[in-house]
């Protein structure tokens, strides 16, 4: 089986990243590492850099798990990105996403990704907070 791992350049996403490893070793599992943007502007919100995908690639290989990472820059919101990605993979058996607190007014706006990623979700999602400093 194979858990999804919806990654972002943040503290939130490495914690999402550092739970999905746990979880890979104790299940013997692969992970699949997705990070994924509309890809308009290499300053974009989210978007990992090469160098963040260098160090991501570098702290998934000294993991010794199975393992993949991809990105996707296509013009597609990483929402959608992320469940078409669980649908076409049917050895995925769990979504890990990075989560933040947000102000109802931000949620209000921008809407909830993680809220959204788990209501479209077909496969239980874990959402992982970042440790406080």
């Amino acid at each position: 089986m194979t858990i999804l791992v919806g990654y972002t350049p943040s503290p939130e996403g490495m914690a999402a990243v550092d739970f999905a490893i746990e979880q890979a070793r104790a299940f013997d599992e692969a992970l699949l590492v997705l990070n994924a943007g509309i890809g308009e502007a290499h300053e974009e919100k989210g978007i990992a850099t090469a160098e963040d995908l260098r160090e991501l690639g570098d702290k998934l290989q000294a993991a010794g798990i199975r393992q993949e990472l991809k990105q996707f820059l296509r013009g597609n919101d990483p929402v959608e990105e992320i469940l078409a990605l669980a649908e076409a993979t049917p050895e995925v058996r769990m979504i890990v996403i990075g989560s933040r607190e947000r102000s109802l007014v931000g949620k209000l706006i921008m809407g909830s990704t993680a809220q959204r990623i788990i209501l479209g979700a077909e496969v239980p999602v874990v959402s992982v907070k970042a440790k406080k400093s």
